[in-house]
Parts: C-alpha cells; sequence; structure tokens
C-alpha cells in the first residue's frame, strides 16, 4: 500500500464526517456561548417526571436530623415476657415426653405394677422408645431407659442429645443406677426429663445424677 492509499484510508476512517446527521463546524458553539462543567452540573433540571422535588446537599445536611430514638420502632426496645414465645426446644420436649407416655403403655409390670416409658432422642432428632419389661427373678427385669437405649444403639444410632422418663408414680422416676451407668456409657452428659403423667416434673444432665462415674478413662493406663 502506497503512502498516499495510506493517507486516504487514514482520512476515511479518521477524518470529519459530512454526512445529514452531522453538524457542520459553523453549527458548533464558541467557547464563550459554551457552558463550562460546572455551569452544567449547577443547573437546576427538576427531579423527574412524577418524583418529588429534592433539596439540595446543603439543606440535606443543614436539615434537622432526627434521632436513633426516632428512627426506630419503640416496640423493638419493648422488654418481651419469657413466657409469650415459647422455646422450639420446650415444644420439642413436648414430643418427646409424649412419647414416652405412649410408650408406658406397653410396659410389662406385673409385679411393680409400675409403668414407665422412656424416649431416647439423637441428634437427628429421631425418637426411639423403650418401656420396662420386668421378669419373674426380678434380677432380668429391664428398666426402659435401658430398653430405649439398646433398641437405638442396634439400629445404628450413635449420639444422642436426652431422654425423657415418664412413670405414673406421685413422684418422679429417676433411672437407676444401672441405667445411669449405661446412659454415661453411650450417651455422655444428656439432659434427662423427669415426668409424672402430663406434668414435667424435673431436668437434670446426667452429670448431676451421676457426678463421678465409672467410665472408660480409668480403664486407661495412661
Amino acid at each position: 500500500m502506497s503512502d498516499c492509499d495510506s493517507r486516504d484510508r487514514h482520512q476515511t476512517t479518521f477524518g470529519t464526517w459530512h454526512g445529514p446527521d452531522r453538524r457542520q463546524p459553523g453549527d458548533r458553539r464558541s467557547g464563550q456561548d459554551r457552558r463550562s462543567g460546572q455551569d452544567r452540573r449547577q443547573q437546576d433540571l427538576g427531579p423527574p417526571p412524577g418524583e418529588p422535588e429534592r433539596r439540595s446537599g446543603v439543606e440535606r445536611r443543614q436539615g434537622e436530623r432526627r434521632s436513633g430514638r426516632e428512627r426506630r420502632s419503640e416496640e423493638g426496645w419493648l422488654a418481651v415476657p419469657l413466657d409469650a414465645t415459647p422455646s422450639p426446644a420446650f415444644e420439642l420436649e413436648d414430643v418427646l415426653v409424649s412419647a414416652a407416655r405412649q410408650a408406658r403403655q406397653r410396659a410389662r409390670a406385673p409385679f411393680s405394677r409400675v409403668r414407665v416409658g422412656a424416649a431416647l432422642e439423637t441428634l437427628d432428632g429421631q425418637i426411639v422408645t423403650g418401656c420396662n419389661i420386668e421378669n419373674a427373678t426380678y434380677g432380668l427385669t429391664l428398666c426402659a431407659e435401658r430398653v430405649a437405649l439398646v433398641k437405638a444403639l442396634s439400629e445404628g444410632h450413635e449420639v444422642f442429645t436426652r431422654i425423657a422418663i415418664v412413670a405414673d408414680t406421685a413422684r418422679p422416676a429417676p433411672p437407676c443406677g444401672a441405667c445411669r451407668q449405661l446412659l454415661w456409657e453411650y450417651c455422655g452428659d444428656i439432659q434427662v426429663i423427669l415426668a409424672c403423667g402430663d406434668q414435667v416434673r424435673g431436668r437434670y444432665q446426667l452429670a448431676r445424677l451421676l457426678p463421678l462415674p465409672f467410665d472408660r478413662t480409668l480403664l486407661s493406663s495412661d
């Protein structure tokens, strides 16, 4: 390509276009007629159609500001009684106690006439129930807590959060020593909920019911 062709191509690409929709050089305003950038920014064009007129930045900064108390709703600062909003944990506790109460109906207690039901809650929210099953030799009697625990372990559950125990006695029936030992061995320091009929009478951590447990740590040689 020659130098002349290069100049022609450059003028065609970057030169002045004289088409009908292009303003001619004589139509452009002179430097004195053109507004500066500051003038263009300060021109009040008003708000867009349909919108209220906005205050200027100076007016907004100098205007009286509302305090935080005025901006926030007073209802958000009112104290809410704890009894007014039932905790989800207590709602789930009702389900756990109800499951133990239903399991108590299947108890086999022809000798003591004391029917006990237990409901063991797993980490993923499943409930495994058990009831006491007595034997004529008494020593082979299975407590409701142990039945629920053994059933849960045999079904593959390994982590537990709490257990509810329901008895038809005047006072709440806590786990016996053997049940406390097995619960500590496989459940750790879980919560124990004691109920008589429809009423919850106590909540205890297992460590409180078994303060000095014998566990596998005592069998270590370290």
